[in-house]
């Protein structure tokens, strides 16, 4: 799609497009267009001329407007078209009248049409083996299959435009060379250019609508606040989370440390007294055992003097800490102490088992 040459609406110069669409290139400018219309109109005017310069009609056709083949906003007439395809050896012939109609020709076997409605002029082309549309008021060129092309002439007829059918050679082109070898598809029908353009005009519309609602509201602070609080719940939400991982981590590490001193106790209860302990049964002894650490850390506090006490545990068992912390402990401090206490358990079992 790329290849084919598609002039876009400019002012009125509908024919001009219409002519460079259909040659595919930039052969006719308004200036050479307009110098076609004023040698017609001149034509015209010396044909008037010979039935007398002081005639009626003559001096009707000299108070028209200076024109009659192009205007101001750069309409050109279907002499001027006409006239400017003779240069390439081409001519127009009316597609809607009766004597094109009776050779039941088929649209398809054609190579070109030129189609006006409102003295807006386009192009209708073949370009390889498919057809095209080159409106002009169109973004891009349209394809048309060739099974649509006969339903999109007789609509174009329905609607009011004069379709002709343009004969003889059409200079070569890189469009037309290409789609000989390759088919194209389009995914997407090209817009009405005044679509596109009132699409932006609406989308334009209504950020300049969101700027005021975020400038009267102080938009861009309440954007900033909110982005601020969002960042704030994060952050809580990844610290809870954090929280809760920390402390499945704290849970999986006492259960661990309590199977290991379980298989110690229980391997030195079998040795001694053929008996196994249960986990229930550890349990209560770990709390009788945290119970006579305190009562010794309370009656060393209550001598008068110093008095020194061999213990196998370091001060950093779960007695201790709990003697310091007292009734304040929370849950936390008492997992990290227990875990201590298991793992100290562990390490005195594996002690001794070496000794012996």
């Amino acid at each position: 799609m790329e290849s084919i040459f598609h002039e876009k609406q400019e002012g009125s110069l509908c024919a001009q497009h219409c002519l460079n669409n259909l040659l595919q290139g930039e052969y006719f400018s308004p200036v050479e267009l307009s110098s076609i219309a004023h040698q017609l109109d001149e034509e015209e005017r010396m044909r008037m001329a010979e039935g007398g310069v002081t005639s009626e009609d003559y001096r009707t056709f000299l108070q028209q407007q200076p024109s009659g083949n192009m205007d101001d906003s750069g309409f050109f007439s279907i002499q001027v078209i006409s006239n400017a395809l003779k240069v390439w050896g081409l001519e127009l012939i009316l597609f809607n009248s009766p004597e094109y109609q009776r050779l039941r020709i088929d649209p398809i076997n054609e190579r070109s049409f030129i189609c006006n409605y409102k003295e807006h002029w386009f192009t209708v082309r073949k370009l390889g083996k498919q057809w095209f549309n080159l409106n002009s008021l169109l973004t891009g060129p349209e394809l048309i299959s060739d099974t649509y092309l006969a339903l999109f002439l007789a609509q174009l007829q329905q609607e009011g435009y004069s379709i002709f059918v343009v004969k003889g050679d059409l200079p070569d082109c890189e469009a037309d060379q290409l789609l000989q070898m390759i088919r194209v598809q389009q995914m997407h029908r090209p817009k009405l250019i005044g679509e596109e353009l009132a699409q932006l005009k609406d989308q334009r519309a209504q950020k300049t609508d969101l700027e005021r609602v975020l400038e009267g509201s102080d938009g861009p602070g309440m954007l900033d606040e909110d982005e601020e609080d969002l960042q704030r719940a994060l952050a809580l939400s990844r610290h809870e989370i954090d929280m809760e991982d920390e402390e499945a981590d704290l849970r999986r590490a006492i259960q661990l440390s309590m199977q290991g001193s379980s298989r110690n106790i229980s391997q030195d209860t079998v040795q001694t007294s053929g008996t196994n302990l249960s986990s229930e049964e550890l349990r209560k002894r770990r709390e009788a055992y945290f119970e006579k650490q305190q009562q010794q850390q309370q009656q060393q506090e209550d001598l008068p003097g110093p008095i020194s006490h061999s213990c196998e545990r370091p001060t950093t068992s779960l007695g201790a800490l709990g003697s310091e912390l007292g009734d304040a402990m929370s849950e936390e401090d008492m997992l990290q102490a227990a875990v201590t206490m298991s793992l100290e358990t562990v390490r005195n079992n594996l002690k001794t088992e070496g000794e012996k």
